[in-house]
C-alpha cells in the first residue's frame, strides 16, 4: 500500500506538470489551428532562462521566474509574428514541419550556449519528506503537483471571466463571427502563443527543479503529445485530465513492471487511442460531409 501511495502521488506531480504544458499546446491548437511540436523546447528554454538568472545573474527565485516569463512571452508571440503568420494558407504539413525545426534550432541553441552536461540548481521547492497516513512523501512533488493546480486554476479564470479570455474562446468558435464583433483575430493568435510559452516555461521550471536542467527537460516534454490526443487536441480541461492519467501511467508502469516500459507505455496508449477515439475523451467529433 506504501508503495501504491508513493508512486500515486509521483504519478500525479508528473501528470499535473504535463498537463501544465499541454494546456499551452491545447491553447494554440484551439486558437490558431497549429500543432506546435516546439512546446517541449519552449520548457527547455524556460528552465535554462531561470538558471542563467540565477546562476549567471544572482538574482531571486521570483525575479528569475519573472525573467524566464517574459523571454517566454517574446518567444511565444515572436514565434507567431515572424515564422507563423507570414505560413498563412500553407499546407499544415509545413506549418508542422516548421514547428518541428524551430524545436530542434532552440535545443541545439541551448546546447551550444550551456553545454550537454546536466546542470543543478538550488531548487525553490523544499526537498525532503513529508509523513501521510505513516507513508513518506517527497515534498517536492506535494508541491509540484499544489503550484501546477494553481497556475491551471488560473488559466481557467482567465479563459471564463476575463476580456480577452472570452475573446480567444470567441476566436477558437468561429473567427470569422469573432471578426465581425471586432476582435483582433491576430492580437489573439499572439496572445495565444505567449500564454502558451509561459505555461511551457512553468512546466520546465517545474521539472528542472526536480530532476536538474539538462535536454531532458525537452524529452520530458515529448509526452504533451500523448496527453493532448488522449484528452483530445481542442480540448483544454481534458488535456488536465490526459495529463494525470499519462503521469500515473508511467509511474505505475516503472514501479510494478519496470525494464525501461515506463518510456514507450505512453506512445502505446497514443497508438491506442488514435484507432479506437482518434479525437480523443473530450475532443469535438467533427464530422465532414464530402
Amino acid at each position: 500500500m506504501q508503495t501504491f501511495i508513493q508512486l500515486t502521488v509521483s504519478g500525479l506531480a508528473n501528470g499535473a506538470i504535463l498537463a501544465l504544458a499541454a494546456v499551452g499546446f491545447a491553447i494554440i491548437f484551439k486558437a490558431t489551428g497549429v500543432i506546435n511540436f516546439a512546446q517541449g523546447a519552449f520548457m527547455a528554454v524556460g528552465a535554462y532562462m531561470v538558471y542563467t538568472a540565477i546562476a549567471d545573474f544572482g538574482w531571486a527565485w521570483p525575479l528569475a521566474i519573472a525573467f524566464a516569463a517574459l523571454i517566454a512571452i517574446l518567444l511565444g508571440m515572436g514565434t507567431e509574428r515572424f515564422i507563423l503568420r507570414p505560413m498563412v494558407g500553407e499546407s499544415a504539413i509545413s506549418v508542422i514541419m516548421v514547428t518541428i525545426g524551430l524545436a530542434f534550432f532552440l535545443e541545439a541553441s541551448l546546447q551550444f550556449q550551456f553545454g550537454t552536461r546536466p546542470l543543478r540548481m538550488a531548487p525553490f521547492i523544499p526537498e525532503g519528506t513529508v509523513l501521510i497516513l505513516d507513508v513518506p512523501l517527497p515534498l517536492n512533488r506535494l508541491i509540484a503537483i499544489g503550484l501546477a493546480a494553481l497556475v491551471l486554476g488560473a488559466v481557467g479564470a482567465f479563459f471564463r471571466y476575463s476580456r480577452n479570455g472570452i475573446a480567444m474562446r470567441a476566436v477558437a468558435d468561429d473567427q470569422q463571427a469573432a471578426l465581425t464583433m471586432g476582435i483582433s483575430v491576430r492580437r489573439i493568435f499572439a496572445m495565444a502563443w505567449g500564454i502558451a510559452a509561459v505555461t511551457a516555461m512553468l512546466a520546465g521550471v517545474l521539472v528542472a527543479n526536480i530532476q536538474g536542467v539538462s535536454g531532458n527537460v525537452a524529452l520530458f516534454g515529448l509526452l504533451v503529445f500523448p496527453v493532448v490526443i488522449l484528452g483530445g487536441l481542442d480540448s483544454i480541461g481534458g488535456t488536465i485530465v490526459g495529463g494525470l492519467i499519462v503521469g500515473l501511467l508511467i509511474q505505475y508502469t516503472a514501479g510494478y513492471l519496470g525494464g525501461g516500459l515506463q518510456q514507450v507505455v505512453p506512445y502505446i496508449l497514443l497508438v491506442f487511442i488514435l484507432m479506437v477515439r482518434p479525437y480523443g475523451l473530450f475532443g469535438e467529433v467533427r464530422i465532414e460531409r464530402v
